[in-house]
């Protein structure tokens, strides 16, 4: 059974945190490299942030040094601490292989973050 399911988003202040969780199925998650994708209104999904099965990572220039991803193997879980969130962070959230396609890969609901001012 395939399955992605992202939770933690919600309204937070700019300058504020939050993290987020996603819980992936064993044929997604086991060796793979797995990421964080966003997709703001009117615009296309993008990958902010990957990390490989051994633990490095890499991260998009617009949340590099205020977002953390992680993965807990044993669990198959992704997270992404977000800290000194701006306006321009809100979006829709979603975990995923970093090859992940359009329409053609299994996608989870995502979990929405809004930031206000």
């Amino acid at each position: 059974q395939v399955q992605l399911v992202e939770s933690g988003g919600g309204l937070v202040q700019a300058g504020g945190s939050l993290r987020l969780s996603c819980v992936a199925s064993g044929s997604i998650f086991r060796g793979s490299a797995m990421g964080w994708f966003r997709q703001a209104p009117g615009k296309q999904r993008e990958l902010v942030a990957f990390i490989v099965n051994g633990g490095s990572t890499n991260y998009a220039d617009s949340v590099k040094g205020r977002f953390t991803i992680s993965r807990d193997n044993a669990k198959n879980m992704v997270y992404l601490q977000m800290n000194s969130l701006k306006l321009e962070d809100t979006a829709v959230y979603y975990c995923n292989r970093p090859g992940a396609r359009e329409r053609v890969d299994y996608w989870g609901k995502g979990t929405l973050v809004t930031v206000s001012s």
